[in-house]
């Protein structure tokens, strides 16, 4: 898959069972956003323990290989090695990028935080894959965002090799504001799993990051 990765990055879905409604499951929603033309799951759920991880990890794995899209989870090594999934995300607060390749190996997809073209050229160097940067605009689904203006974002677009993806706050209303910075895609919470229709939501973000990637 990592060689298609780039491809891949386009609308990159973040799970987020807050959204969820009564007799809703996440699997059920995310399956509604692969449909809608996701490209890219993160498992990312902060409160869940790890035997309910472990048991979402799985069910979003195979439903990940239905669809031919690559998926990772949030920050736990040992879980997505033992997940077997297609790799992990990691911020600049846990463990060193260098560190989760040398544990995840070659193969595996490492994708990394960043803030600044420092924290990007340093990640890249370290082995990362991908690029997740924001907060691009304001948002309420990650407390310890810290906002990057949009020059900050094109400078890291412009720096590295790998491909960039934003995050934080990105909706159909303000994402062509992100037109011509250089990303690879966009990753987003609520944009998908907020949504009443969550298949045409993802259909609509999808058309509309076509419009601000490079090709």
């Amino acid at each position: 898959m990592k060689d298609q990765l780039r491809e891949s990055m386009l609308v990159y879905a973040v799970t987020d069972r807050h959204w969820l409604k009564d007799g809703e499951t996440l699997t059920e929603k995310t399956e509604e956003a692969l449909k809608g033309g996701a490209t890219f799951v993160q498992l990312r759920e902060k409160e869940a323990d790890r035997d309910t991880i472990l048991s979402l990890g799985r069910e979003l794995k195979e439903l990940c290989e239905k669809y031919k899209v690559p998926f990772v989870l949030d920050d736990d090594v040992a879980l997505a090695e033992e997940l077997d999934a297609d790799g992990v995300h990691v911020g600049q607060s846990d463990r060193p990028a260098s560190e989760v390749r040398r544990l995840i190996g070659p193969d595996k997809i490492l994708g990394v935080s960043a803030q600044t073209v420092e924290q990007a050229l340093q990640a890249e160097k370290d082995g990362a894959d991908y690029l997740g940067v924001g907060a691009v605009f304001a948002t309420g689904s990650k407390d310890d965002a810290d906002d990057v203006s949009h020059d900050t974002l094109e400078a890291i677009c412009r720096a590295v090799k790998i491909p960039v993806v934003a995050i934080g706050g990105i909706s159909k209303n303000n994402i062509l504001q992100l037109k011509g910075r250089g990303l690879a895609g966009v990753a987003v919470i609520s944009a998908i799993y907020a949504q009443e229709d969550i298949t045409a939501a993802t259909a609509e973000l999808k058309k509309l990051t076509e419009e601000i990637v490079e090709k």
